[in-house]
């Protein structure tokens, strides 16, 4: 049960959030155990950001996590996320930022796991 939010002040057309999505989907397989089949993608584009003092494209990317992954596949998914959102948007890896949460408390379908 992953959810990766992204907000950037970019702008991001349609045709982009339907790819970025897709390839969400397969880069959180870095993570085992992890599958599009239980992925939320939610992007939040034309986000007030600055970042290093400036409205240069940028990005922030959310990552929860319901249960724990180590660090390695954590920096897995970080270098594939940092690739979508850099061949999607343009946006270079040094201007996004990518945050992890892991939570043994995960609802669905009216009740928690």
């Amino acid at each position: 049960m992953p959810f990766i939010n992204i907000k950037t002040n970019a702008a991001v057309s349609a045709e982009k959030e339907d790819s970025i999505k897709t390839a969400m989907g397969q880069a959180i397989t870095a993570i085992p155990g992890k599958s599009e089949s239980w992925l939320m993608v939610g992007i939040e584009p034309e986000y007030k950001l600055w970042f290093k003092g400036t409205s240069d494209p940028a990005a922030m990317v959310q990552v929860s996590i319901y249960g724990t992954a180590d660090r390695s596949a954590k920096n897995k998914l970080t270098g594939k996320i940092s690739e979508i959102i850099g061949d999607e948007l343009g946006i270079s890896p040094s201007r996004i930022y990518v945050s992890y949460t892991d939570t043994p408390d995960w609802g669905w379908n009216g009740a928690n796991f």
